[in-house]
């Protein structure tokens, strides 16, 4: 019985942080039925008549990363008055960038639309959730159509694949993606790089990966289940936008989003990963970024 009692408290400790991010997201998007019933609305998901409970939604969440994670938000200044691509790692559990979807609505007032896995869609009960959110499928058209309404959208080149497989070494797992980059070219639209600091130190997966692997790779769905769950400082950094350039090419476009120069001009290194490399120490540790949460002097 007591060895019963301490596994059944090893497992809660270790899922259940996670678990409480699921439920509230799921008690979001009954909120988010209620105010649909409540006000019998049948406008457009992304219609600013949602705007009211947005900026409920986005205040609880906000309260909640300022509480757990100390979050805070930089460089919004690098975002585009237009539309733009942002291109992120993509954490364990991406908590934080639902963070940085609610402080952007409070703070500019702007939808950032999200390209998702085609498995997000298949999750039961958040269809209102998606909708009102601005979560849509990855597909060209449906990106240039955001984009040419005057949308940012976002989108994480490592995808499903990086959240489970990368680690505290903060490696990108991108592969062959540039997707991103011919729509930029289409849209005539600037790349934004974005990363939040000690993202896998709040969230981790396991280390035993071949089997998952295989999983995934045989099913594309997230088998692996995430842990952690811990306070530790969330910092999300925008980088500097990549401008479109009408002389580039798609290879080269993704190129110049992967490439951006250190001190010498002879170094060159991914935009995202500069981010990395610049806020993050590699490889991570889970009780230096929870300090992190009483260091008042960094910005």
């Amino acid at each position: 019985v007591i060895i019963g009692s301490l596994a059944i408290s090893g497992i809660l400790v270790f899922f259940i942080v996670p678990l409480t991010i699921v439920f509230l997201i799921y008690l979001t998007n009954i909120l988010f039925l209620i105010y649909q019933r409540n006000n019998e609305l049948k406008a457009d998901p992304l219609s600013d008549v949602w705007n009211s409970v947005r900026k409920t939604i986005a205040r609880f969440w906000d309260l909640y990363a300022r509480i757990w994670h100390g979050y805070e938000l930089h460089g919004v200044e690098n975002l585009p008055e237009g539309p733009g691509i942002l291109v992120y790692y993509h954490g364990a559990i991406p908590i934080d960038y639902l963070y940085f979807l609610s402080r952007l609505f409070l703070w500019k007032k702007r939808l950032c639309l999200s390209v998702a896995d085609n498995f997000v869609f298949r999750l039961p009960g958040l269809k209102l959730l998606l909708a009102v959110t601005g979560v849509i499928p990855g597909t060209r058209e449906e990106c240039l159509v955001a984009l040419k309404n005057g949308y940012l959208v976002s989108i994480s080149p490592g995808g499903v694949r990086e959240a489970l497989f990368s680690d505290e070494s903060y490696q990108l797992m991108w592969g062959n993606r540039k997707g991103f980059a011919q729509v930029a070219l289409e849209a005539k639209v600037p790349i934004i790089p974005m990363y939040t600091q000690n993202v896998r130190e709040g969230y981790r997966m396991f280390k035993e990966r071949r089997f998952f692997r295989q999983l995934y790779e045989s099913t594309r769905l997230p088998f692996t289940p995430p842990y952690g769950g811990l306070p530790v400082k969330f910092r999300t950094y925008i980088g500097k936008p990549i401008p479109y350039d009408p002389n580039i090419t798609t290879e080269e476009l993704v190129e110049k989003v992967c490439k951006d120069k250190f001190l010498f001009s002879f170094q060159t290194k991914t935009a995202v990963q500069a981010l990395i490399s610049k806020h993050q120490t590699i490889p991570g540790n889970m009780w230096k970024a929870l300090l992190e949460r009483f260091d008042k002097c960094r910005k």
